[in-house]
């Protein structure tokens, strides 16, 4: 339950000419495009509007060597693996595949990592035993990009590998057949912030254009497969701000609210989520969180028979048992992260970097690490110590880029990779202190001196007499919200407490009742935001998402709480 303030940045409101621009629109809307940085209407509408702006797949690096050779594995029946990630990204872009090229006639399996057994990302023992078994071509999803060693000692054991990833490239491009992954310097793409679907998605689309071309008869439109695009997308937090990534994910939960997928069904029916009610904030919080379950605490196989089952019976089982490992995940998580709080406190320390380890399960430390971070507005690596290696999630802040500071520690590691937000890496037991130390000193290095309360941007101060649900729905039109496209955040200052308290099992959220002159009094929750409950003031700032609340056939306006403060403070 954080009580950590936040920093306040209120953006500056658009003089009336700027505004003027944006004819038959609201002035909040308005506002909160001119603070995303659309000048003009056409762009403004062009983001809005964003269903058809796909580029074509054929641009980019790789995919015209990768469908020669896949459609050759298919013509000679030559056993194909499709190689994952245990995360939603993952799991989602290993059933994509194997479903497009099962239904062009290929000889497919997936294959997707255990965790705990075998790490992220390519392994040489798995590579072998698959050759061995027969296996001619591998294709990578979302991991590969850093498989150096990897892929040289599949390619000695006669292995062809393509890769598809999305990950920050490394110093050296694995020597793979082919390298599909548009952060490649060379690369013409037009987009380099896809997600690991979203490439996957891409190969998938030249696949099927190439076979219509051929006459080849196909059960399957490449739009069938946008749920799975989405889902990964949004659980992988690629940016919502890409035009493609937003096209992509619009047009994929029209797709997941039809719910033909039984596997999609099931898991929006174990999750409480109406079909036709499903929003990019219903896979970042229900539908993302069960899929990574399974590769957090058993295997994420589980995860991909749900999505690719035929028959509802078949998918709903295996979403009941996603749904207990949920729960257990969310208790695990609570408890670990209880565990180093209590270390922070003995510590009394003000690193400027969280580095914790200790006998934690491999599967929850990445959300640990998360937690964490958004509480103490720190980076943080959590640590699951091994018998001779050991591995950790990173995750950090803006201020710093954390697989760049890993990258200046390589000679430390065995090895890792990520985003600049998020990473992993392992490390032999005996390099911990010099790799504790040293990352230590690159973040005091680089965060001495920087304010590391975290940001809160808000797009416009509201009168609370103008909020209504008119005004939800014209923001509406800026979904699907999520990672780098938030949805906009109000701000209505001085506003009256009638009445606080919390809720939730363990009282961490906040219940507000605000006045409103004139008018009906305003609902208010703050999801964590239980800690002011000793604290309330009399009158409050609020900083929120308006939204709707529906609960027993009535609809309310509910203000969705992200910080508050005393009226008047700064």
């Amino acid at each position: 339950m954080s009580t950590l303030s936040k920093r306040w940045v209120i953006a500056s409101p658009a003089a009336p000419e700027i505004l003027s621009r944006y004819p038959n629109m609201g002035i909040v809307l308005a506002q909160v495009l001119y603070n995303r940085g659309f000048t003009n209407f056409a762009e403004a509408e062009r983001f809005l509007e964003s269903s058809d702006d796909l580029s074509n797949p054929f641009q980019m690096k790789g995919i015209n060597q990768a469908v020669t050779r896949i459609r050759q594995a298919i013509k000679l029946r030559e056993p194909i693996i499709v190689y994952g990630d245990f995360d939603a990204d993952g799991v989602t872009s290993t059933t994509l595949l194997v479903q497009v090229l099962t239904a062009l006639g290929a000889v497919v399996k997936p294959y997707i990592p255990h965790r705990v057994d075998e790490g992220y990302g390519l392994n040489s023992e798995a590579l072998l035993r698959l050759a061995r078994e027969g296996v001619k071509l591998v294709i990578t999803v979302d991991c590969g990009i850093r498989s150096v060693d990897e892929v040289e000692d599949g390619k000695a054991a006669q292995l062809d590998i393509i890769v598809t990833d999305h990950h920050t490239i490394g110093p050296e491009i694995p020597k793979a057949l082919a390298v599909i992954n548009p952060k490649q310097e060379d690369c013409k793409y037009p987009e380099d912030m896809l997600a690991g679907v979203g490439v996957a998605y891409k190969l998938a689309d030249a696949l099927l254009r190439v076979a219509k071309q051929n006459k080849q008869q196909i059960n399957l439109e490449v739009t069938d497969l946008l749920d799975l695009v989405a889902i990964g997308t949004v659980a992988d937090l690629a940016p919502l701000n890409r035009t493609e990534n937003r096209a992509l994910v619009r047009r994929g939960l029209e797709i997941i609210n039809k719910a033909n997928r039984p596997g999609v069904r099931a898991l929006l029916d174990v999750s409480g989520v109406k079909p036709g009610a499903v929003t990019a904030m219903s896979i970042g919080f229900s539908l993302g969180p069960r899929i990574n379950a399974a590769g957090r605490l058993e295997s994420a196989m589980i995860a991909y028979h749900l999505l690719s089952a035929e028959d509802y019976s078949t998918a709903l089982r295996l979403a009941e048992q996603l749904q207990k490992l949920n729960v257990e995940r969310q208790d695990l998580t609570r408890a670990a992260q209880d565990e180093v709080r209590e270390w922070l406190e003995r510590q009394k320390t003000d690193a400027p970097l969280i580095f914790a380890s200790g006998d934690f399960r491999a599967g929850i430390v990445g959300l640990v690490a998360g937690r964490l971070t958004e509480e103490y507005s720190r980076p943080t690596i959590i640590m699951e110590v091994g018998q001779t290696e050991s591995r950790a999630s990173c995750r950090s802040i803006p201020q710093f880029d954390i697989t760049h500071a890993l990258d200046q520690c390589a000679d430390l590691l065995v090895r890792h990779g990520g985003h600049a937000q998020a990473a992993g890496f392992t490390v032999a037991n005996n390099n911990i202190p010099a790799l504790k130390a040293k990352l230590m000193q690159l973040a005091d290095d680089s965060l001495s001196g920087q304010d590391l309360r975290p940001i809160l941007e808000i797009d416009v101060e509201v009168d609370a007499r103008t909020l209504s649900e008119k005004l939800v729905y014209e923001l509406s039109r800026l979904e699907p919200t999520g990672y780098h496209s938030s949805a906009p955040v109000l701000m209505t200052p001085n506003l009256r407490v009638l009445e606080s308290r919390t809720v939730g099992k363990e009282g961490n959220h906040l219940k507000l009742k605000l006045a409103r002159a004139g008018q009906p009094p305003l609902d208010a929750i703050g999801f964590g935001l239980g800690g002011w409950i000793e604290q309330m003031p009399e009158r409050i700032d609020a900083a929120y998402q308006l939204e709707i609340n529906e609960w027993n056939g009535s609809r309310s306006l509910q203000l969705n709480l992200q910080d508050i403060r005393p009226a008047g403070s700064q």
